[in-house]
């Protein structure tokens, strides 16, 4: 039997070396900062002798790859990818990064995101020819690429990121050795650049940067094509200066690693203003405040110190789980809590606590924990989440449930706290969260329309207003 909790996951983890001797290596360590975005698949390309070649596999990094992978994929330039499948079924074939072959030259690519207009471009490309070989959204990108080479190089990638809608990030590996990082116009998925010894590096976050010891020289910027060869670093900019901007705040909230750091804001000091901003708007007494590890942690530890209620460690993780395909005995009720959860009980039982959650998608998870706490005997408890409920659906690369499966959409806050077993459930407000997060540049814009349904970009036709808001 396979665990699985109930949250939203991102689909990939982008990783790009240029011009190092240990480029494989490197991308390997990368990936490891970066698995939490994804843990289907992971894969590595090289740059050899002008030849791509690569090694990838089901499962997590570390099983995938082995010093004989690593030693076999020598050569200066990389491009990793880690995956969770939001566009494409789970298998082997649609594991990235993804290449192709095209006039004496091969291409390979790594992409997070979703391409909402992924379906219109591929019945355009297939009615002209062009056969595809997997499910993935990415290999639309590619076949768009090669077609438009007619136009030259960077011809053919600035007339490629003008056809493409949703969130992308890409990095891009030729067989001349060049690295491309490229952002999409809205700047939905995060991506940086580094720099280790004269090298250059591409990742989704400054986490793997900092593993690899590279240093930090900054984000992309939304719609910027960024090629790194021989020459150096060249930036171009595929749209114009003030173009509507969409980041993700979901990164801030979930998906980031809480070290890394985004728009200049590290992401745990983030959290902790989330819980302090959410212990001013939704106060509660309580004998103590604690996660479900590991979500809601850092804005647990915020709503502690503004509520002046101590922090526990009330829920114990195991950190060893991973897939048991034995079913536990009939005896052995709740094992789905109890396997990566368990509660410690002298500390719990006749108080009074508050749980701190990042957020509740379908809701199963968290009814199944309440109802465990109360019969442990505690005596009342309060939930409040980080951040605003999620009642929409995400359409830009994101495995949130259809709005039909969102609890928060069906239900009012008060309802939503009695059908968990609460005593009482509060959401931080979205000018909360937004204000609380920090950015206050002006040009810098978020996606929120898995809370307020607002969608930045048009899928299907089916949209007609742009909602984003300056904070």
């Amino acid at each position: 039997m396979m665990m699985h909790d109930d949250k939203p996951r991102e689909a990939c983890g982008l990783f790009g070396v240029h011009g190092h001797p240990d480029a494989a290596k490197l991308t390997y360590f990368g990936l490891y900062a970066l698995q939490h975005r994804g843990q289907e698949s992971a894969g590595i390309t090289v740059c050899q002798d002008k030849r791509i070649v690569g090694h990838k596999g089901m499962g997590l990094v570390s099983d995938v790859f082995s010093m004989k992978h690593l030693a076999q994929l020598a050569g200066p330039s990389a491009v990793g990818h880690v995956r969770y499948s939001t566009t494409g079924s789970s298998i082997l074939t649609n594991a990235q990064p993804f290449f192709v072959r095209h006039q004496q030259r091969s291409y390979a690519v790594a992409h997070n995101g979703n391409l909402v207009n992924a379906h219109i471009l591929k019945n355009e490309l297939e009615q002209s020819g062009s056969i595809f070989q997997t499910t993935m959204d990415s290999e639309v990108f590619l076949h768009l690429f090669v077609k438009n080479l007619r136009h030259g190089f960077e011809g053919a990638l600035m007339e490629t990121v003008q056809r493409l809608q949703g969130a992308f990030s890409f990095v891009l590996l030729t067989s001349e050795g060049e690295v491309i990082g490229i952002k999409d116009p809205n700047g939905f998925r995060p991506l940086c650049l580094g720099k280790l010894n004269g090298s250059y590096v591409l990742a989704s976050e400054t986490c793997a940067l900092d593993l690899v010891e590279a240093e930090f020289v900054r984000e992309l910027d939304p719609g910027e094509v960024v090629i790194i060869s021989d020459r150096g670093v060249k930036s171009i900019q595929t749209q114009p200066q003030g173009a509507p901007r969409s980041f993700c705040i979901f990164e801030f909230i979930y998906f980031a690693r809480p070290d890394s750091t985004i728009f200049g804001k590290n992401v745990y000091m983030t959290r902790k203003a989330h819980g302090r901003r959410l212990a001013q708007e939704s106060p509660v007494a309580a004998d103590l405040v604690m996660p479900f590890p590991d979500s809601g942690t850092y804005a647990a530890l915020g709503y502690s110190e503004e509520a002046g209620i101590p922090f526990e460690m009330g829920m114990i993780r195991n950190h060893y789980v991973g897939r048991t395909f034995i079913q536990p005995t009939q005896s052995m009720r709740d094992f789905g809590v109890r396997v990566k959860l368990n509660p410690v009980k002298d500390l719990l039982r006749g108080k009074d606590i508050i749980i701190i959650e990042d957020s509740i998608i379908r809701g199963t998870t968290a009814k199944t924990r309440v109802k465990a706490l109360r019969e442990l005997g505690v005596k009342r408890v309060h939930m409040r989440v980080s951040g605003p409920p999620h009642r929409h659906p995400c359409h830009y690369g994101i495995d949130f449930p259809t709005e039909g499966e969102l609890i928060a959409a069906s239900m009012s806050v008060e309802k939503l706290g009695q059908h968990l077993g609460l005593d009482s459930l509060a959401y931080l407000s979205l000018p909360g969260l937004l204000e609380s997060t920090g950015v206050t540049v002006p040009q810098n814009h978020f996606c929120k329309a898995c809370f307020d349904g607002c969608y930045p970009v048009d899928f299907d036709g089916s949209l007609s207003k742009n909602c984003m808001e300056m904070i």
